[in-house]
């Protein structure tokens, strides 16, 4: 099994390393890749040291599958290539989200939707995965009406650049600002760029995201994304109206179930989802659920999530190993060689 992994050397490109490690993923070749400045350069991964190729050099080894997290404008070139020389291709970037006939998967809640043809596949966003993730069972049982959520959202989306921004404001060393703010001791309500509409990218993403991954085109749904300054992972506030009559017991019970949930609500001893808890672990966390009394049929509730895990990485693992237990995924010929064969 040949596995490139397309933006090697970033953020999630190297907790998708990490991940292909812990959940025994079948690598058999690996092929990092990043740009041309990094090439000849090795990561380590099973043992072994492998040499960081460029995007060319990797399309001509056609790896069974290409895992992407180097950006939109590198997505728009280079999948098209890999799905040409037969690889699947499960894209972290915003390139190909919407696009008609592109699957957008969470595989807790609808990889059905992959066919064996679907050489292309786009992995949502983070603060979208971990909200669908909670929200669709419910949304199964009781029919999602509306969705209002604020999301509390870590520095680590936006890169190790905002990290270290972050890291000069706490230390009080010279700053080169990723954000129009200062961002230590401080709350943006500024994800990604402004819209026409007033809304961020990143709340827009939210609205049309999880509308497409719930085959919900209809659902109302609007958004607040605020960037803070955390490291470990993503929090949302969601207050989510249903078609139907529900119980706080019921809601529990089938949050316990839900594939890729953890239920932590136990408010009086102080046990409620946190970043921290969140922090390098791939479960979606749940937890302060009430009943809205201001609306019929509204159930407010905490969803936190570690945006490099299961709302980047792990998702897009999850995604290669379902094509793999589906029997899509095969393990082709050749491939480069480690660094140390």
């Amino acid at each position: 099994m040949k596995v490139a992994v397309v933006g090697a050397t970033g953020l999630v490109g190297r907790k998708m390393l990490q991940v292909l490690a812990e959940r025994q993923f079948p690598v058999d070749e690996l092929i990092p890749v990043a740009s041309a400045a990094s090439r000849g350069r090795e990561v380590s991964f099973g043992g072994q040291s492998w040499k960081v190729r460029t995007v060319d050099e990797a399309v001509a080894a056609a790896p069974d599958v290409a895992l992407f997290s180097a950006g939109g404008s590198v997505s728009r070139e280079w999948a098209p290539q890999f799905t040409d020389r037969g690889s699947y291709v499960i894209d972290n970037s915003s390139a190909w989200r919407m696009e008609p006939g592109i699957p957008l998967v969470v595989p807790e809640v609808n990889m059905d939707v992959v066919t064996p043809g679907d050489k292309l596949i786009a992995n949502p966003n983070c603060s979208t995965i971990q909200m669908v993730v909670a929200l669709a069972p419910l949304h199964a049982r009781w029919g999602l009406r509306r969705i209002v959520v604020s999301t509390y959202q870590s520095i680590t989306g936006t890169g190790k650049h905002a990290v270290a921004q972050y890291e000069a404001e706490l230390t009080g060393g010279p700053v080169e600002r990723v954000y129009p703010h200062a961002i230590f001791q401080n709350c943006l309500p500024h994800c990604d760029v402004f819209l026409d509409n007033g809304y961020t990218r990143e709340e827009m993403k939210l609205v049309h995201e999880t509308r497409k991954i719930l085959a919900a085109p209809d659902l109302g749904i609007t958004a607040t994304a605020v960037r803070v300054p955390v490291l470990g992972g993503h929090s949302e506030a969601v207050n989510a109206q249903f078609a139907h009559a529900f119980t706080l017991d019921e809601v529990a019970q089938v949050l316990r179930s839900a594939p890729g949930v953890t239920l932590d609500d136990d408010p009086q001893h102080h046990r409620y989802p946190m970043p921290l808890d969140a922090h390098d672990r791939d479960e979606v966390f749940v937890g302060r659920l009430r009943v809205d009394p201001s609306a019929e049929h509204t159930l407010n509730l905490w969803i936190v999530a570690d945006n490099l895990r299961k709302g980047a990485a792990t998702n897009a693992v999850q995604i290669a190993e379902s094509l793999l237990a589906r029997g899509y995924l095969q393990a082709g010929k050749g491939g480069l060689r480690p660094a140390s064969a």
